[in-house]
């Protein structure tokens, strides 16, 4: 059984914050607000994943109510939707991403973003795709107010 799931989040810049994407600190003025590191890039591949399994959102598992898990890393997000998965007698076939942003212009930094996504869902780097776009300086993401990201995975049991 194949089973695909996609996934969609979205963060504002805040300042004084590191920016993290994909697992890897990207050189910035600003970072993502969130409860989190803020990774909108793994975030909406842990919602890819979990949409696969017929789960509820990463707010349901990480809530931001949750002050134990302030600052998580969103590598161990995927961690534990990859173990999701596992425990379903899934595996993560591949997972495809998009960022989108005016800036900073990041895919200089895909490589060692796939090897840190792959290595955390427990798959290899050429199963996970890293793109990005612009907003073509339109909505949030144009006026640089944030970042957005997209993402599926496909699951095979």
């Amino acid at each position: 059984m194949t089973r695909v799931g996609i996934g969609y989040d979205v963060h504002p810049f805040q300042e004084g914050r590191p920016l993290i994407l994909g697992g890897v600190e990207i050189p910035h003025t600003h970072g993502l607000q969130g409860h989190s590191d803020a990774d909108v890039l793994c975030h909406a591949i842990a919602d890819a994943v979990l949409g696969a399994l017929g789960l509820p959102d990463i707010g349901y598992y990480f809530p931001p109510s949750d002050a134990s898990i302030e600052g998580i890393c969103s590598l161990r997000i995927l961690e534990r939707c990859a173990a999701l998965a596992a425990e379903k007698g899934y595996t993560i076939e591949n997972v495809d991403s998009s960022l989108v942003a005016e800036a900073p212009r990041v895919m200089k930094h895909a490589p060692l973003m796939k090897e840190k996504i792959s290595a955390a869902l427990g798959i290899q780097p050429d199963q996970v795709g890293v793109k990005a776009t612009t907003n073509e300086r339109m909505g949030f993401v144009g006026r640089e107010e944030g970042i957005a990201a997209m993402a599926v995975a496909c699951l095979v049991k």
